[in-house]
């Protein structure tokens, strides 16, 4: 099959809502901070009333991260599911109005559209409180062969393992894309997701996955190691290719022997870090779809996390096509 796109990516289809926060307002409302958590309709109506005023954007990790191939240039795919609702609606406009490919079906009945609540404190980061809704109800039905079997790559968001059922839709995901020849990437999402999937994970690593991205607090919690460089050296024989991300120094990339770091780009303000290892995965799988160097891949990836954490909001607000062609990327 001819190739139409350079990344399908598959996840939690999310609207967010993102406002600044202190930390005193984290502390009354036991919110821990940095972390994502999963909380149920009510307890994020309370949150979306007590927060103050924001933005509200489409995102989802995986999401996100289709937003900066495009962004790029690149041609992109998405898969996740919304309810026939308003937020659904703006969530399908905001994909299809970015240049993705987005036709999975909505959910009629059942729950609403799911949610991030994003607390950013003015240190910049983010604490995520995420009612997770109709996107719980994606299955393996939803998976469109024609549309993973025509990605270069194909990108999985770590967050769906908290659903039996999106499981089964990634096995099926990965053999249609081994069975077309495509690359099958991962992104381990958040450390929590690893506390409570941490066998399920490696095992999918280590039978499916060509491509892994982490951050550095991801990568130890997979090892249950607080040291860094062990960790990394555990992941070498389990992966083909890894792009670990360490924040401000910059990310390190391994394939079989051989490890490349990348610096980070420096910015003025870091305003909120939400959405910057979704657009770094965007750049470096933007980079090996077109089939640049490892550390061009890393640069890119870390030119579009820079932009991303200069501003509010997960998805870029500046071309990073033309960014990247500034910078002689």
């Amino acid at each position: 099959m001819s190739e139409l796109y350079d990344v399908a990516a598959i996840g939690n289809a999310i609207v967010d809502v993102i406002a600044p926060a202190d930390d005193a307002f984290l502390t009354e409302l036991a919110l821990d901070k940095g972390a994502m958590m999963l909380v149920d309709e009510a307890r994020s109506a309370l949150l979306y009333e007590r927060m103050a005023a924001g933005v509200e954007t489409s995102g989802g990790s995986a999401g996100n991260t289709i937003a900066g191939i495009a962004s790029l240039g690149g041609r992109a795919a998405y898969l996740g599911k919304v309810a026939n609702d308003q937020l659904g609606d703006v969530f399908r406009h905001d994909m299809r109005a970015i240049g993705a490919h987005f036709d999975t079906p909505p959910l009629i009945g059942g729950p609403s559209t799911a949610r991030s609540l994003i607390n950013v404190t003015p240190d910049g980061e983010r604490t995520m409180c995420t009612y997770l809704g109709a996107s719980t109800e994606f299955t393996a039905d939803d998976i469109d062969p024609a549309v993973i079997e025509a990605a270069k790559i194909v990108y999985l968001e770590g967050y769906l393992f908290d659903a039996e059922a999106a499981r089964r839709a990634f096995a099926k995901a990965a053999g249609h894309a081994r069975g077309a020849g495509r690359l099958l990437a991962l992104t381990l999402s958040d450390g929590f997701v690893v506390d409570r999937h941490r066998a399920g994970l490696l095992g999918f690593i280590e039978s499916q996955v060509d491509l892994v991205f982490a951050n550095d607090t991801e990568l130890t919690a997979l090892f249950e190691t607080d040291d860094f460089h062990a960790a990394l050296a555990q992941l070498r024989p389990h992966v083909k290719l890894a792009a670990v991300t360490r924040g401000a120094q910059g990310s390190v990339i391994i394939q079989g022997d051989e490890t490349v770091a990348v610096p980070a780009y420096p910015v003025e303000k870091v305003v909120d870090t939400t959405g910057a290892g979704d657009q770094y995965a965007a750049g470096f799988m933007y980079g090996l779809a077109k089939g640049r160097s490892l550390e061009i891949c890393g640069r890119l990836g870390s030119l579009a996390a820079s932009e991303v954490i200069s501003h509010y909001g997960p998805r870029p607000q500046v071309s990073l096509k033309d960014l990247a062609a500034a910078k002689g990327l």
